[in-house]
């Protein structure tokens, strides 16, 4: 079958230091590929499909790369701009942060919290899930991976399950194109914070190993401008050579973190008066000078998520 090509238009939230991506394909049923935070489908999406000459209201499928709430926290308010009538997609693994505020808490609790060593930490957790998520919601589609979606005329999305960066973390592939779109799963150096975040890193290397081998794509749309090891940006929309020096880099960076995660934990973990503590000796090896209580904060998702595997295994 041939496929005409679909036009695909970023739209761009403020929030902070950072600025949120979603992503706009221009199907007969349009979708929007992730969507921020609660303010982001009125001051940043609508006004930017208006611009192009399209309605927020005609999105018929919302696209949920993975659960964080810079992610899904405009899920609800968009939901509701279209009149409660797009689709809301996201793989059943992450479906409980769409769900349920408090699961973003859990989360923090189980993971990095447990280092950052802030007693205001859970409260402060609650609140951002209160300021930036704009509504609880059960999906429409809980998915899992293999799945193929009509988005109207002869426009089809493939469901990847690529988990690593989140348990339910996704891609959607625009059938006939390759064009990809992988929200947080490669990660590079990380964003501005310079470091890559990853709940189990053996699965986030086998989900780029899978992106580079098997889905091979033309056209990668990343959640954020992931960096190079100089700190320079690649910004959104990558090009398929583009694509595969991200994929490629993000696996090396990959190996020289769990190297550093490695040689820490084999030594194993010691409490000192650094913010990278216990895992100051990975900070050092690895030369991460960011600092670790900014949120997002991937240095100790990470770490811990190495921790969590070599428990696992020794």
């Amino acid at each position: 079958m041939t496929h005409d090509t679909v036009d695909i238009h970023p739209l761009v939230s403020p929030w902070g230091r950072f600025g949120l991506y979603s992503f706009f394909i221009d199907a007969p049923e349009p979708a929007i590929v992730d969507t921020g935070i609660a303010s982001s489908p009125a001051e940043g999406m609508a006004p930017a499909l208006e611009a192009i000459g399209r309605r927020i209201e005609d999105v018929r499928w919302i696209l949920l790369t993975h659960g964080h709430i810079d992610h899904v926290g405009g899920a609800h308010a968009l939901w509701e701009l279209t009149g409660r009538r797009a689709q809301v997609v996201v793989h059943e693994a992450d479906a409980p942060m769409l769900r349920s505020r408090r699961a973003h808490v859990d989360e923090y609790l189980a993971g990095r919290g447990r280092y950052l060593g802030d007693p205001e930490g859970e409260v402060k957790a609650a609140a951002a899930t209160r300021a930036v998520i704009s509504g609880e919601m059960e999906p429409s589609l809980p998915v899992r991976g293999g799945e193929t979606l009509s988005l109207g005329g002869d426009v089809t999305v493939s469901v990847h399950s690529i988990p690593g960066h989140t348990p339910g973390s996704v891609a959607y592939v625009v059938e006939g194109q390759r064009s990809v779109f992988t929200g947080d799963a490669v990660q590079v150096h990380g964003a501005a914070n310079g470091f890559p975040g990853y709940t189990d890193p053996a699965a986030y290397r086998t989900s780029l190993e899978y992106l580079r081998d098997e889905i091979r794509p033309l056209h990668l749309y990343l959640g954020h401008p992931y960096r190079r090891a100089d700190g320079t940006p690649y910004g959104v929309e990558l090009d398929a050579a583009g694509a595969r020096e991200a994929i490629t880099q993000s696996l090396d960076i990959e190996g020289r973190v769990a190297a550093a995660a490695r040689g820490c934990l084999e030594a194993g973990l010691r409490e000192t008066d650094s913010p990278y503590s216990p895992f100051t000796r990975a900070a050092e090896e690895f030369g991460y000078t960011g600092d670790p209580t900014l949120e997002p904060s991937p240095f100790f998702t990470s770490m811990h998520g190495y921790r969590a595997r070599h428990e696992q295994t020794s």
